[in-house]
């Protein structure tokens, strides 16, 4: 199973690998990443023909320009899936464009399915521990007593691991000036 935290070194000898040309270094990469890029393209589209696409392009663009990425400015996570969310919202706008008559109604779609891919990365880039109170929490309907025992920890911990949870679902809708995932700029 891939980790969430990979390490900066581990994203600069990727790079290098990429740049060299190896292609076992983009299969490792595919390896690691697919599911998230895979997960986010298809929230954004909803559909899963798209989603395939947009992961083809993702890993063709790190395939061919991988200096592109810049270690300095992030984990090679965050940029894979600035990069995934920037061409899922440009398929997006260029689909929808051609059906939608109202550019407001177009936004606001952009804008929730945006919200959406953010929460989905915020739920799979935090620590197993969060993650884990809140899927009993809110997919298996559990409360926080029952999330303690089933975690087996105190119930205040159970609260306070909700409680940072749902804080860091709650920056889904900070969407800065990209509108994407946290991260940086200029990924395309």
């Amino acid at each position: 199973m891939a980790t969430n935290d990979a390490p900066p070194r581990w994203d600069r000898k990727m790079q290098q690998r990429l740049a060299r040309g190896e292609a076992a270094a983009l299969g490792e990469l595919y390896d690691r990443f697919a599911s998230l890029v895979h997960g986010l393209a298809h929230r954004v589209l909803g559909d899963e023909h798209a989603a395939d696409g947009i992961t083809r392009e993702v890993f063709a663009h790190v395939w061919e320009n991988p200096e592109s990425y810049d270690p300095r400015q992030g984990p090679l996570r965050s940029w894979v899936a600035t990069l995934t969310h920037r061409l899922a919202v440009r398929r997006l706008r260029d689909t929808e464009a051609g059906r939608m008559g109202s550019s407001g109604e177009l936004e606001r779609k952009v804008r929730s399915a945006s919200v959406a891919a953010r929460a989905d990365y915020i739920v799979t880039s935090m620590p197993v521990p969060l993650r884990a109170a809140l899927e009993r929490a809110y997919f298996q309907r559990r409360d926080y007593r029952q999330t303690a025992a089933d975690l087996g920890i105190t119930e205040d911990e159970a609260r306070r691991r909700l409680r940072l949870g749902l804080q860091l679902l709650a920056t889904a809708h900070d969407t800065g000036p990209s509108g994407g995932p946290p991260g940086y700029g200029g990924a395309v």
